[in-house]
């Protein structure tokens, strides 16, 4: 039994146990305003969330202005819609919403603006997972964002800087599942779960549970296993829900998930 086989089968020992709580192991930093402290909401929280800025404060030019700041130069900012209530020229009593946009800036894209305290902890890198992107011959695009993703149209990974996760061990876990999601672009392992598919679909959930356990191995590798590996069977288990808690997915995953550690690895098995 190989260290792949034994750490899936320690995962499935676990979800046996029963319900595990998930926990976030990131601080919540949804995209707010700087001077009234609200959070955008609908498609502006979702446009602004997948930024490349760690910082949640985003301010209009108006607001940059009145503060005495200024936009650094070659920055570009952010379109934020909002819908806004007119009078029916024929009937006072009718109105009808008409779609209105402005710009808004990130407080990192401005200079001379007091910086707002945002909860971080003090986080170090761990050398064993730095070598693990070091020694990457196709190096990934890695950017800081408010969100954890891997972006597929445009081959990228944006995570939260290190500072805003729970402990150093979390930060590598989850940017190890990221880097297990950027294995199957086209250009790589070429997984079809990795292309545009429904999310909570059969297959979306497949390459969740890939990348988690990926994340695992690499966790494994590094040495802090055991540190993430309550959350990563949590995480497995919320997306075992959607394929009706069969372990069977997790054996196939598991398959998907060693060949892309390997890639990441440098190592080469046969089928």
């Amino acid at each position: 039994m190989n260290v792949y086989e034994i750490i899936t089968n320690q995962i499935i020992s676990n979800l046996e146990k029963g319900v595990i709580l998930w926990k976030k192991p990131f601080t919540s930093a949804m995209p707010k305003n700087y001077i009234t402290e609200k959070d955008y909401k609908g498609i502006n929280c979702l446009l602004l969330s997948f930024s490349q800025f760690s910082n949640p404060y985003f301010l209009t030019f108006k607001q940059i202005r009145d503060l005495g700041g200024s936009i650094k130069k070659g920055e570009k900012g952010f379109m934020v819609i909002f819908y806004k209530l007119l009078k029916d020229e024929t009937d006072d009593k009718k109105t009808f919403p008409m779609l209105k946009y402005y710009y808004v800036w990130n407080w990192e894209q401005t200079t001379g603006i007091k910086e707002k305290t945002i909860e971080n902890k003090n986080n170090n890198p761990i050398s064993e997972c730095e070598k693990v992107i070091d020694n990457l011959k196709d190096k990934p695009v890695i950017n800081h964002g408010l969100k954890a993703c891997y972006i597929p149209s445009e081959d990228t990974i944006k995570i939260p800087d290190l500072k805003y996760f729970d402990s150093e061990s979390s930060y590598y876990s989850v940017l190890f599942h990221e880097l297990t999601h950027w294995t199957g672009h086209e250009k790589r392992l070429n997984r079809d779960s990795i292309k545009t598919i429904a999310f909570g679909s059969e297959c979306y959930s497949k390459e969740e549970l890939t990348a988690e356990l990926g994340a695992s191995f690499l966790c494994s590798h590094t040495g802090i296993l055991q540190q993430t590996l309550t959350n990563s069977t949590a995480y497995i288990q919320n997306w075992l829900q959607v394929l009706k808690n069969d372990n069977r997915f997790i054996i196939h995953a598991s398959s998907l998930a060693q060949k892309a550690v390997d890639f990441i690895l440098g190592d080469t098995q046969d089928e």
